[in-house]
C-alpha cells in the first residue's frame, strides 16, 4: 500500500522557519518524483516544489524560489521541504504527492498518489 504522511507543520510567527516531512512507503521511492503542494482555503493548490529520486534534480513553483528548499533522504524514504522567513501568506495545508516520472509533470498536478497534509500557519 502506497503511503504518503506529511508532517512537521504548526504555528509558527513571522520570520520563522520550519521543516516538513514527507515520509513514504509502498513504491519504489529511488524511481519517483515527490513533490510538495499547498492550498489554502479558498485558493487554488500551488506547487511548491519538486524533487526527481532519481537524479536530485529539483524544482520550484515561480514564486517559491529562494525561501523554500527541498531534499531527500533515499535511505529514510522521506522528502524535506525547509521553509526559511516564514510570511503569513505561507499559511496553508502543505501534502506531498508522487508520480513514476519527472517534477515537470508532478509540478503540473500530474501525480499518482498523494497524503495528507500537515497545516502550517503563520501569525503576524
Amino acid at each position: 500500500e502506497v503511503q504518503l504522511q506529511a508532517s512537521g507543520g504548526g504555528l509558527v510567527q513571522a520570520g520563522g522557519s520550519l521543516r516538513l516531512s514527507c515520509a513514504t512507503s509502498g513504491f519504489s521511492f529511488a524511481n519517483y518524483a515527490i513533490g510538495w503542494f499547498r492550498q489554502a482555503p479558498g485558493k487554488e493548490r500551488e506547487g511548491v516544489s519538486c524533487i526527481n529520486n532519481s537524479d536530485g534534480k529539483t524544482l520550484y513553483g515561480d514564486s517559491m524560489k529562494g525561501r523554500f528548499t527541498v531534499s531527500t533522504d533515499n535511505a529514510k524514504k522521506t522528502v524535506y521541504l525547509q521553509i526559511n522567513s516564514l510570511k503569513p501568506e505561507d499559511t496553508a495545508n502543505y501534502f506531498c504527492a508522487t508520480y513514476m516520472g519527472i517534477c515537470e509533470s508532478v509540478m503540473r498536478g500530474r501525480y499518482d498518489y498523494w497524503g495528507p497534509g500537515t497545516q502550517v500557519t503563520v501569525s503576524s
